[in-house]
């Protein structure tokens, strides 16, 4: 009898710790973690490199006559009247040329500052230096056979610029504008008609030296994702420069280093080439130095603050 009660109570006491079991609630799962996605940011340091397609302006060189003091209706025996010279064509008035090539390469360095991350406007400056590599030359024959030859030349050119855009997350469209400086090279070479003297060089002039100016222009650049398969391409992975991210960029900028006059005096083979008597008297050619810059390239991106 004790024993089917010892047992009775056993099953009693188990069936009520089933039934207050059910009535404790259940433990649930725990919430996931939400990560948010990491907003893309203009913001921050940035240098790179680029390579650029010159195309210079096709400006005149003018060039006009200098009469010296022998000039009027009675002029000394040996005058060369370069007035006259250019009103009838033996030097040319106004002659044109222009070029285009592949640059070398140029780089910059720059601080953007973008207003709201994702999409939103950017401000920045950049200063950059373009090994540009631009010459042209022409020659004109008159019809009395005198040769005049011209060349210029734009070594490399550097700018000071700011930026203002607008980002559509990674895509930043922006126009830049501001200081232009290069250096240059002017060169005129007028050789006479004279076949006994070997068609010697009778007037010469050059300058070759820094000019400055304006520039202006825009461009496209892009953010490239972290997990992209271009960041393989990246030079400075194997450098072991590390950055938040490469940008690629394509730009157009229109500059102008302004005008010279260069004067082309006369010159006495018999002494070296030395400039002689302003009684002779001399031209002056105005030179330009104006064109286009299609630059392409890529940058690091850094932090900022």
């Amino acid at each position: 009898m004790i024993k089917k009660l010892l047992l009775a109570s056993a099953a009693s006491a188990l069936l009520a710790g089933a039934a207050s079991a059910a009535d404790l609630p259940r433990r649930a799962a725990p919430p996931p973690v939400f990560t948010p996605v990491p907003v893309f940011t203009w913001t921050g340091f940035y240098a790179g490199t680029h390579t650029s397609y010159g195309i210079t302006d096709n400006g005149a060189i003018i060039t006009r006559g200098n009469n010296g003091p022998g000039a009027g209706p009675l002029l000394a025996p040996n005058f060369t009247n370069t007035v006259a010279n250019v009103a009838t064509n033996r030097r040319i008035a106004a002659f044109s040329a222009e070029t285009d090539k592949v640059g070398k390469i140029g780089g910059g360095i720059g601080y953007n500052y973008q207003f709201t991350p994702g999409s939103g406007f950017v401000i920045g400056a950049e200063a950059s230096w373009t090994w540009s590599d631009l010459t042209r030359g022409r020659s004109y024959i008159s019809p009395l056979n005198d040769v005049s030859t011209y060349r210029q030349s734009l070594d490399w050119i550097g700018l000071v610029t700011g930026r203002v855009g607008y980002a559509f997350d990674r895509v930043l469209v922006y126009g830049m504008g501001g200081f232009a400086y290069g250096n240059v090279f002017y060169d005129a070479n007028f050789r006479s008609n004279n076949a006994a003297a070997g068609f010697p060089t009778a007037y010469a002039g050059r300058y070759s030296d820094l000019e400055t100016g304006y520039a202006y222009g825009g461009g496209i650049e892009y953010a490239v994702p972290t997990d992209s398969f271009l960041n393989y391409f990246s030079v400075g992975r194997y450098l072991g420069i590390k950055s938040e991210a490469i940008t690629l960029k394509a730009e157009y900028v229109r500059y102008d280093l302004g005008s010279r006059n260069v004067v082309v005096g006369s010159i006495n083979p018999a002494t070296g080439g030395q400039f002689v008597a302003a009684a002779n008297g001399s031209y002056t050619s105005r030179f330009n130095t104006e064109g286009h810059l299609i630059r392409a390239g890529f940058n690091y991106k850094f932090g900022g603050f």
